[in-house]
């Protein structure tokens, strides 16, 4: 899966948000350009992103001297996979259609299956960790426990090593005939 540098910035404006969210219920608004400086993201990204949030009732807004964006939702009601779905759509999509909807022939038919499967697999995640959670800075604990898996903070390169079958070092011609 590739996050894309939106869904990135999403995430992170909204955990910054949360992170100032009152516990009184009572919303302080921050400002825009305040959000963009303290995750380094462009101000201009930042507000269009808070604007599509607040599209989707996510964030709210005010003008004036004493506005600024604040969660207009409690953050432990807010999953990543609801900000994903905000700014970019479905979790997964083949083609631009959902996995379930994708329809393959002869050879290629398992793929709508693999599709399906690999969206299950996104949501597991994404659909399970809240704002609040990554604010507290913990994952939920099955979510946590991936971390643990063999490879997890390995990237994988396409290779030998991946069980791809394809080499990763180049081959010098002349040293191999001789």
């Amino acid at each position: 899966m590739r996050v894309s540098a939106k869904v990135d910035y999403a995430v992170r404006a909204v955990v910054e948000l949360a992170s100032r969210h009152a516990a009184d219920g009572v919303p302080r608004p921050v400002k825009g350009d305040a959000i963009a400086s303290a995750q380094h993201i462009p101000v201009k990204f930042c507000e269009n992103i808070l604007a599509e949030l607040r599209g989707a009732g996510i964030v709210a807004s005010r003008r004036g001297s004493d506005g600024g964006y604040w969660l207009a939702v409690d953050p432990a009601t807010v999953v990543v996979a609801d900000l994903v779905r905000v700014v970019e759509g479905p979790l997964a999509a083949v083609r631009g259609v959902r996995p379930s909807e994708v329809e393959f022939e002869g050879s290629a038919a398992p793929l709508r299956d693999l599709w399906v499967a690999t969206r299950a697999s996104l949501r597991r995640v994404l659909d399970k960790v809240t704002i609040a959670d990554l604010v507290a800075g913990e994952l939920p604990p099955e979510v946590a426990r991936l971390l643990d898996d063999e490879g997890a903070w390995q990237a994988k390169e396409v290779g030998i090593s991946s069980g791809s079958g394809f080499p990763t070092d180049s081959v010098d011609m002349d040293e191999e005939s001789g």
